[in-house]
């Protein structure tokens, strides 16, 4: 019988995967921290909802600015280090918001200020760590590794860290920034461990680095790549345009919980555990689902829950239901998130894997800021329920549209890795 730790990581993958796995399960136990320290620092500090909406949208605006620059930086220098310095530089942020908070001159200003930063330090840290899975596993390994990681974020980010952050918030405003300091810092010792890491993409035939040129033609160049690779294409339009429709009815979903299905804060708070606890059951399954379901039924399986589950909220008056709902939303949505990055992984070119993931994410979170301005206008017009009308419409008919090139996505070959920019063949 295996053991605990041959079942979370298979000694086939190899001795670098656990010291990047524990290093990203500690990280995401700082950051489910700061998840519920942040908003309760900011509440603390102003009942402006301008300036609360402010801290959230600080959130998303490092990468819609620095997203693919990161991408860029993340394809030139060794992966690993720059991971460790992002995340010593958010280190260094969250200390000198401990000592503002320590000396009581913090203040809204600050703590926005800090947010930015943070968030920015972040990016760099997201995009680079990325790429280190495909360098680590075998192509036939990326599933269960994605799988594995993303069980760390469900159970360290949305489970455990939150219910900390807040208990630690309580006792104390600098504490939860304290701890979370600790977990960066853990994180770069972890990640240090490694003992393969990612050499930069040019070098010279002598052995030494070339001059690189300006960001700017690396980003044109990942663009010019994605472009002419319709699979990859196509995988990161639906993730855009899935998004926009998820997001639509997430950003007011506080108000559908509370004065449409009258749960209440509790209520709210249970829809989010409901989700996480669905995606953690999911993770048990990933394996054997990867085994006896093709990556190309599974995604479309997933993809007609989320046109179901728009469409179950839009009509749905009760409360365990929206329970009920939102338990499977999370076990679909993480088997997702792994096939779509797994697919993406395998496709990419190691040279431009940073680059690629940038401009995923730079699409998800677009995404999410487009729906969510979309979602509070319709609203705001049309009721609390006009949202999920508007998502399960955009998505039925987004997945009309990508159903049979999801066959072209998972069938795919990876482009020569000797060859990063060459023209993929039309599916």
């Amino acid at each position: 019988m295996p053991t605990l730790g041959e079942l979370v990581a298979p000694r086939r993958m190899g001795r670098d995967f656990p010291w990047l796995l524990a290093s990203s399960w500690t990280s995401n136990v700082g950051d489910g921290v700061a998840l519920a320290a942040a908003p309760l620092l900011i509440a603390s500090m102003t009942s402006s909802p301008i300036l609360v909406a402010a801290g959230a949208i600080l959130q998303f605006l490092p990468w819609l600015l620095f997203g693919l620059h990161a991408g860029a930086i993340a394809d030139r220098f060794d992966r690993r280090r720059l991971v460790m310095l992002a995340n010593a530089a958010r280190a260094v942020v969250l200390a000198a918001l401990c000592v503002f908070l320590v000396t009581g001159t913090a203040n809204i200003w600050i703590v926005l200020a800090v947010a930015f930063l943070y968030g920015t330090a972040e990016v760099f840290v997201d995009t680079a760590g990325s790429t280190l899975l495909p360098m680590l596993v075998r192509p036939s390994d990326l599933g269960i590794g994605n799988a594995r990681l993303q069980a760390g974020y469900l159970v360290a980010n949305q489970f455990a860290g939150p219910p900390l952050g807040a208990f630690l918030f309580a006792a104390g405003s600098a504490w939860p920034f304290l701890v979370e300091i600790v977990c960066v810092l853990a994180a770069v010792v972890l990640i240090s461990r490694l003992a393969r890491t990612p050499v930069p993409p040019r070098e010279s035939s002598e052995g030494g680095s070339t001059a690189h040129p300006p960001v700017h033609t690396d980003i044109a160049e990942g663009l010019r790549w994605l472009w002419r690779n319709p699979p990859v294409r196509m995988l990161v339009l639906i993730i855009l345009l899935f998004n926009v429709t998820w997001a639509a009815p997430w950003g007011v979903l506080v108000l559908y919980a509370t004065e449409h299905l009258h749960m209440g804060a509790v209520g709210y708070g249970a829809l989010t555990t409901a989700s996480a606890v669905g995606g953690i059951l999911a993770t048990l399954s990933f394996g054997w689902l990867e085994r006896h379901i093709s990556f190309a039924s599974l995604m479309r399986i997933v993809l007609t829950l989320e046109v179901l589950m728009h469409l179950a909220f839009a009509l749905t008056t009760v409360g365990w239901v929206a329970l009920v709902i939102m338990f499977f939303f999370g076990a679909y949505a993480f088997v997702w998130g792994t096939i779509s990055t797994t697919v993406r992984q395998r496709l990419v070119p190691a040279a431009l894997q940073g680059r690629v993931a940038s401009v995923n994410m730079v699409g998800v979170f677009g995404g999410m800021v487009i729906g969510q301005a979309l979602g509070g206008v319709i609203a705001e017009i049309w009721g609390l329920t006009a949202p999920w009308w508007f998502a399960f419409a955009g998505a039925a008919l987004t997945l009309l549209f990508v159903w049979k090139p999801i066959s072209a996505i998972v069938s795919a070959k990876p482009v020569s890795q000797d060859d990063p920019v060459q023209e993929s063949n039309e599916p």
